[in-house]
């Protein structure tokens, strides 16, 4: 079983096709994680920041992923409204070693989680705490507590340290059926 595979299966997602959004600010690295989520043959070679959006297809051997990677520019982030009906999961990247900016993004999860559309759905969101390589990064416990993610209850919800997700360990106890 891939590694898509059993991300779909700790977010609970029983569709053959799934629709996931993958939101944040902008610069947080929500394009490269897609990227490194593909297979490695898939794979972009150059990483360029996203304007507006674009949609991502991957295919495992029990599901149909189509990943909306928005854009997380400011003047873009009221689009990112209009495809919560069609999400089944949410994948929100936060750019740990952004401190300054961390109030932002809790403005944009709190602006997500009320809206309409998500507030009502037990809509599963996976936390992507990016870019711990870098010297100052935040750890994925203090980005939690920033980001006030123990008072999501409903909600299935889990952060993961970027680093730690794309290492063999992580990726062998996803294999392991743990998550």
């Amino acid at each position: 079983m891939g590694l898509f595979d059993k991300l779909a299966g700790w977010l609970g997602l029983k569709k053959k096709e799934v629709n996931v959004l993958c939101l944040g600010l902008d610069n947080s690295g929500k394009t490269t994680i897609i990227n490194q989520l593909k297979p490695s043959n898939a794979q972009a070679q150059d990483i360029v920041p996203t304007i507006g959006f674009s949609i991502e297809k991957f295919k495992t051997s029990s599901l149909s992923f189509t990943v909306f990677d928005m854009s997380g520019q400011g003047r873009y982030r009221n689009l990112w409204e209009h495809y919560y009906k069609e999400g089944q999961a949410i994948i929100f990247v936060i750019d740990s070693g952004d401190k300054l900016r961390m109030v932002v993004a809790k403005e944009e999860l709190d602006t997500l989680l009320n809206h309409p559309d998500i507030k009502h759905r037990r809509i599963p969101i996976l936390f992507f705490a990016n870019k711990m390589d870098l010297r100052d990064a935040l750890s994925a416990v203090k980005v939690s507590q920033l980001l006030c993610l123990e008072n999501i209850k409903d909600k299935p919800w889990h952060i993961c340290p970027e680093l730690y997700f794309f290492s063999d360990a992580y990726v062998d106890f996803l294999r392991r059926g743990a998550l």
